[in-house]
């Protein structure tokens, strides 16, 4: 299991936009990857979970991936989440 904590850095104007290219992110990978903000805990590839999560800018989040590419996914997720694209 892989866990990283990050601040979220995207633009809260394009928060549905994101939250669904999040979405898109997380299930490139095999893993189970959840994300937490606060008691909130939500399946990253679920559209519907991570709505109700919502993702303010500054906001610290804690990533948590598990299975074969564990590694690779939390990597994926924290560079879309931090603004990255490579």
């Amino acid at each position: 299991m892989k866990k990283s904590s990050i601040h979220v850095n995207l633009d809260n104007e394009l928060k549905a936009r994101h939250i669904a290219l999040l979405v898109q992110e997380a299930s490139k990978y095999e893993s189970s990857i959840y994300i937490q903000i606060g008691a909130r805990r939500v399946n990253a590839k679920s559209i519907m979970g991570m709505m109700t999560l919502g993702l303010d800018m500054g906001e610290m989040l804690e990533i948590t991936a598990d299975g074969e590419d564990e590694e690779e996914a939390v990597e994926g997720i924290e560079r879309f989440i931090s603004g990255r694209t490579a």
